[in-house]
């Protein structure tokens, strides 16, 4: 696998793809070709194909995970291999379709309140602040605060595309206390080993702690608190096609799920129930409960 594997790198490195990418696809196919026990290379649509079924029935990967792969083996046979056969044919999962998990401004503020130590309050701030990703977020440098003009430089997002979002001024008067307080180097939230950012994982942890603390009866994640944040500029009046501009959204089908969780939109919906009369239901009237006047007195009362 070696020289495939150098060469699989390449094949992406050199049409920009991003090293988390490259580390993803890399990752699927060394467990595509351990499953066999063989190259790719020496591999067809057959064992693809068993691979995907094995995915599903035995490995019970989500679909998430499933396309994934499917990408990886695509991209390894249509560019690193060139092989002849019809990769397209390929089949993609269809994806459930989820709303995502919102909080309200007050749940924000317990989770918020409930993150400890400091770091990690900010890194959820932030997350919160500006609808960042969690890799956006983490790979901000000072450079990228411009306190000037009030605006916040998002330099590693997704698909390598930059853009600015607002910079919230109780969002730099925290940032500023946070510089002060601990002197990042060149990342403004660093990890433990010297010259990286704060690992993913580490952020995600501390999110269900303090979403556990909070009392929160949600599945909350950092993700959680980008949905938050444009739900919730949605309730406050702001276009989606603004939203759509400030999380980074290459389509507006992305940003449009938005539309479907907002509060405001929820209530003023009016269910037909609420618009019959009380009279279409007698045996509500036969089931209620009797007056604690009324009430038979009690045994030995």
């Amino acid at each position: 696998m070696t020289l495939l594997r150098e060469r699989l790198i390449a094949d992406l490195q050199i049409r920009n793809y991003s090293p988390r990418t490259v580390e993803c696809y890399v990752r699927h196919v060394a467990c595509f070709a351990k499953h066999f026990g063989r190259s790719p290379d020496q591999l067809g649509p057959e064992e693809v194909r068993a691979y995907q079924v094995f995915l599903v029935q035995e490995k019970k990967a989500s679909w998430s995970c499933f396309n994934q792969a499917v990408c990886a083996l695509r991209f390894l046979y249509r560019t690193t291999l060139a092989r002849d056969w019809p990769v397209a044919m390929l089949p993609f999962a269809k994806l459930p379709k989820k709303l995502p998990t919102v909080l309200g401004p007050e749940e924000v503020q317990k989770l918020l309140a409930c993150a400890h130590p400091r770091t990690d309050q900010m890194v959820l701030t932030t997350l919160y602040a500006a609808g960042l990703r969690v890799d956006e977020a983490l790979h901000l440098r000072g450079r990228d605060i411009d306190s000037a003009r009030m605006l916040l430089r998002v330099a590693h997002g997704k698909g390598a595309k930059e853009r600015l979002v607002p910079l919230s001024p109780r969002l730099l008067t925290e940032l500023r206390t946070y510089w002060r307080t601990y002197r990042p180097g060149e990342w403004l939230f660093a990890g433990s080993t010297a010259g990286q950012p704060r690992a993913a994982a580490t952020v995600q942890k501390a999110c269900a702690r303090a979403a556990r603390a909070a009392g929160l009866n949600k599945h909350v994640t950092p993700h959680t608190l980008r949905h938050s944040y444009a739900t919730n500029l949605l309730e406050a009046g702001v276009d989606v096609l603004t939203i759509q501009r400030l999380l980074g959204h290459s389509s507006f089908s992305t940003t449009r799920i938005y539309l479907h969780v907002r509060r405001v939109y929820m209530e003023g919906i009016r269910s037909p129930l609420d618009l019959l009369p009380l009279e279409q239901f007698p045996c509500w009237k036969a089931a209620e409960p009797t007056p604690q006047s009324e009430a038979p007195a009690a045994p030995g009362a």
